[in-house]
């Protein structure tokens, strides 16, 4: 996997001890009919910290899908079919108990619309983003459309793999986007969990090969080497939008521990 980095002071001081996946609502994707779960993940540690990763679409989807989706020129993409207040971020993290306030640390795996929530849900965290995807002049967002500024917050910038805590690591895995991370923690009871985020979609895209990333070569290597790495660890891997495994995995308020 290459050398393990930890910044000079971790950002996490605890292990992490429950994973929640947030259900922020589902997506069809017109050229293959494929319906997808759009997926955040909220981890707590032994030490009471939160930290979420991903905040799927802006918070104007859930308001209007129908408008937003045009006034981004998503519908060239595919359709929002499930997005509601519920799917939301604060209202996903009160079925676990926690308030947006109470969140200390704001993880991006990239930052495409389905993912950044628009950046400025948790406006006292700070935010962890790779620093290849920082450097660009504005979030990706989806294709030529790029509303978003970035906002003037303390930025953790990652440049390769990186363990921000104990049993908490950071993986680079550019490809899917430039910038893309996945994640891989330990937990106590589940043992060793690999967040693959969209450096593998969904356990297909590893034959068929990854034609609409931004680096298919490189997403391909990596994508191997991070399975290389689920097999090594014995790792449960959660993928990014994989339609087969969203129905079965566990769902705020439930949790992995």
């Amino acid at each position: 996997m290459g050398e393990l980095s930890e910044p000079a002071a971790p950002w996490l001081s605890g292990r992490p001890q429950r994973l929640f996946v947030l259900d922020y609502g589902l997506f069809r994707v017109h050229e293959n009919g494929r319906v997808i779960g759009i997926s955040g993940f909220l981890v707590q540690t032994d030490q009471g910290e939160n930290a979420v990763i991903d905040a799927g679409f802006p918070p104007k989807y859930a308001a209007d899908a129908k408008a937003a989706s045009q006034e981004d020129r998503l519908g060239a993409f595919g359709e929002v079919l499930e997005l509601s207040p519920r799917n939301l971020p604060a209202a996903q993290l009160a079925l676990t108990g926690v308030r947006e306030e109470d969140v200390g640390l704001f993880i991006l795996s990239h930052t495409h619309i389905d993912h950044l929530g628009g950046l400025d849900l948790f406006p006292e965290a700070p935010i962890a983003l790779s620093a290849a995807e920082r450097a660009l002049p504005k979030p990706l967002y989806w294709g030529a459309v790029q509303p978003l500024p970035w906002p003037d917050r303390d930025y953790r910038l990652i440049h390769g793999d990186t363990r921000i805590g104990p049993g908490f690591e950071i993986l680079f895995a550019p490809g899917h986007a430039p910038g893309q991370l996945a994640f891989l923690l330990d937990l106590p009871q589940t043992g060793a969990v690999l967040i693959t985020s969209d450096a593998i979609s969904r356990p297909a895209e590893l034959a068929e090969g990854f034609s609409g990333a931004h680096d298919p070569a490189l997403a391909r290597f990596h994508a191997e080497r991070l399975m290389r790495l689920a097999a090594e660890r014995n790792a449960l891997v959660i993928y990014g939008h994989s339609p087969e495994q969203w129905p079965t995995l566990r769902k705020a308020p439930s949790f992995y521990g």
